[in-house]
């Protein structure tokens, strides 16, 4: 006979079972983007407009190389978790798996290839 109340089986589960995790993560890569958004703005801002020498220069240091490697993996899986969660109340059935696959794979692309920009302007 198990003596577990119904609150201890309930802690730290969501609706699925993995609902305060999520939440939890997009939270914490909400505050990490509120930080480093502003900081990449005025690096952003600095090199816009400027030939592609200076530009190439500025993203070769390493401070704006990493800074704007960090904005892309974080904002583009606050993006893909945030999506995840509008399809999930939304859409029902097997266009819910679809949808869900269809935007993380987007995601992924679109970090990939901003990576793979950076790195070419960084090395």
């Amino acid at each position: 006979m198990r003596y577990i109340t119904d609150r201890k089986r309930a802690v730290g589960k969501g609706a699925s079972g993995t609902g305060t995790a999520h939440h939890w993560a997009m939270q914490v890569s909400s505050v990490g983007l509120a930080l480093m958004i502003p900081a990449w703005l005025y690096v952003f801002g600095s090199a816009l407009g400027g030939s592609q020498e200076e530009v190439v220069a500025t993203f070769g240091r390493p401070f704006p190389a990493i800074l704007t490697a960090l904005v892309l993996v974080v904002g583009m899986k606050h993006f893909a978790s945030g999506a995840q969660m509008m399809i999930e109340d939304y859409v029902q059935g097997s266009a819910r798996k679809l949808a869900v696959i269809l935007v993380t794979c987007l995601a992924w692309a679109i970090a990939a290839t901003g990576l793979f920009a950076l790195a070419r302007m960084a090395l």
